[in-house]
């Protein structure tokens, strides 16, 4: 489990760093002039290969950019050795991805918008389609509160977590399910990611979680994943008792299906979101689960309302 969560919160790291090297503009600097002007081209080895490109016109700021970039780079190039290495260690090593989850990947990311909105509806954020899909484009939009837009942002970067090709074939657990409540609520709460352990309410229902043990936790996922119903049903499942155990301070449901949508990606089986003009029928569904158990309706109506399949 430690080893599992350290590769984790590694490849997490990695992430964000390739992520900020993408961005930047660095390389080898090659002044050109022409027609008394001066431009900026940039080499750079990608693949084993020299690459140039073209940076822009020659002005002192942008110059000094890229030379204040090219130090910067130099330590994130350095800071990713050292991880990689560090997975190395770990006994990590990246597999190849089967087509059919390389497809449910790009359909997974083709409906990031629509599959973030039905969960801000959820969690009681007051948005529309286009204004999500503005947030997910340029991180804010007028209008919306700091909190809701952050919201927003945090569950995109989960999302984005779990289709990443180092993440997607990991093994769905408690250290999995941890770093992707952490994600979410990233600048909510200092315990982000951490199980709770203080009681919690639930709003609209009389019905109290028990305080979650970890080791109960870790075998009731295992128990899920490890059982004979099919795939589609152990996600349902996931969802589910991620909701009810209330595993975390907050944050539950937008967690919850993620987690259950990372074991039907890996899958390559597709997506479970709750449309936002089901989410009153699936909030009824969820109290009613919550206060008597009643798991069958909201399975079925899961199933048939809130999956789509490829």
């Amino acid at each position: 489990m430690d080893n599992h969560f350290a590769i984790i919160d590694l490849n997490t790291r990695r992430k964000k760093l390739e992520d900020t090297l993408g961005e930047m503009l660095f390389g080898a600097v090659e002044i050109r002039e022409q027609g008394g002007k001066k431009y900026i081209y940039l080499h750079n080895r990608v693949g084993g290969k020299q690459v140039t490109s073209y940076a822009g016109n020659y002005t002192d700021n942008l110059y000094n950019l890229i030379i204040s970039n090219n130090k910067r780079a130099r330590a994130i190039k350095k800071e990713l050795r050292k991880i990689n290495h560090k997975l190395n260690e770990l006994g990590f090593s990246e597999q190849d991805i089967p087509e059919t989850v390389l497809r449910n990947i790009d359909f997974a990311k083709r409906n990031l918008a629509l599959t973030i909105h039905s969960q801000a509806i959820l969690e009681g954020v007051a948005t529309t389609f286009a204004e999500t899909e503005e947030i997910i484009e340029n991180g804010q939009v007028s209008g919306m509160s700091t909190k809701d837009i952050a919201k927003i942002v945090n569950m995109k970067r989960a999302w984005e977590f779990i289709l990443d090709k180092d993440v997607i074939l990991s093994e769905q657990n408690l250290g999995l399910l941890m770093q992707i409540n952490r994600l979410v609520e990233e600048g909510f709460y200092y315990n982000a990611g951490k199980i709770r352990d203080v009681p919690v309410r639930i709003s609209g229902t009389v019905w109290r979680p028990e305080m979650p043990i970890p080791s109960k936790i870790t075998e009731s996922l295992n128990n899920i994943l490890k059982s004979k119903r099919p795939n589609i049903y152990k996600a349902i499942d996931l969802v589910l008792y991620v909701m009810k155990s209330q595993i975390f301070l907050d944050g539950n449901k937008r967690t919850a299906i993620i987690f259950a949508n990372h074991f039907l990606i890996s899958k390559g089986l597709g997506l479970i979101f709750v449309p936002a003009e089901k989410t009153d029928s699936f909030k009824k569904l969820l109290v009613d689960f919550y206060e008597n158990n009643k798991k069958q309706k909201i399975t079925e109506f899961i199933k048939k309302s809130c999956y789509i399949a490829i």
